[in-house]
């Protein structure tokens, strides 16, 4: 199979010049991650912005200088294996496909997901792809106590638990980033120089203002946010299986639990598509 048979061509992206606001705005209004950024004027790939990319530089407004500009890119001729495993060796979750310089299409994981993997028949179980690692919290966590432990493990979801330790619900980074908004503050820091022992001195003070930028988080808990309409399987569910319930329901990962019902892990959608370039 080919890209040119997956990717998708009406695609959204941002221009350079730009700025955080205005891709902010494109990436809530169109439930969208990440958006391949142009060059004003042309179709040609400069970039690509991440909400990452948003959420690591809260004091950075200019696009150009929050994109990553070293760009994994395929072609439409390409096949989907060799997207699949540029995704995997460089831990991305799209790539743009670009045609004599000019972006022409995007993949994704969830395209991969969608449109090939739930087609082919791999009975291999979630446990040979599920990270074990993840993080969980109290349903009754602060968001943005929640958000730093997400952080922490460097991963794009989190999962809330009950008062038994069973989950309960599943956050994202896009419902962290819905419930937040980039605040400034200031901070005052005062230095005082004199001359000592001379009482004709005159005592300097000196004033720096610095202001920040920071992700302010709403007064709600996990349980107030994160989605309950949980889809789960187990560990012998099978990739196909995996990947049409990611299809059916447009989602990007599912918790994975054992025989008795315990959490065990996370299969994502960038996990289910090494099954791809095997």
């Amino acid at each position: 199979m080919l890209v040119n048979e997956i990717m998708a061509e009406d695609i959204y992206f941002v221009r350079v010049p730009g700025n955080r606001t205005n891709a902010l705005e494109i990436m809530r209004e169109k439930k969208v991650s990440g958006l391949p950024v142009v060059k004003n004027g042309t179709n040609e790939l400069v970039g690509v912005l991440t909400r990452t990319d948003l959420v690591e530089n809260p004091d950075e407004e200019q696009i150009a200088l929050i994109m990553t500009r070293n760009i994994i890119t395929a072609s439409p001729d390409d096949d989907v294996k060799d997207v699949a495993a540029k995704m995997i060796t460089n831990n991305i979750r799209r790539v743009p496909i670009v045609k004599d310089g000019s972006l022409v299409g995007l993949v994704t994981a969830s395209d991969l997901i969608n449109k090939a993997l739930w087609k082919m028949d791999i009975q291999d179980p979630a446990e040979n792809y599920m990270i074990q690692k993840i993080p969980t919290s109290w349903e009754g966590t602060p968001l943005n106590v929640a958000f730093e432990i997400m952080r922490y493990y460097k991963l794009k979801v989190l999962l809330g638990l009950n008062n038994d330790g069973k989950i309960s619900g599943i956050l994202t980074e896009t419902d962290f980033i819905e419930e937040s908004e980039v605040v400034s503050e200031r901070t005052v820091h005062n230095t005082s120089v004199g001359t000592e022992g001379d009482k004709w001195s005159w005592d300097s003070k000196s004033v720096l203002y610095v202001i920040k930028n920071h992700l302010k988080f709403s007064d709600k808990t996990i349980k107030d946010v994160a989605n309950t309409d949980l889809v789960i399987v187990t560990t012998k569910t099978s990739v196909q299986q995996c990947a049409n319930k990611m299809r059916q329901r447009n989602i990007e990962q599912i918790p994975v639990i054992d025989v008795e019902g315990d959490l065990v892990g996370l299969v994502r959608a960038v996990d289910l598509i090494k099954a791809i370039s095997d």
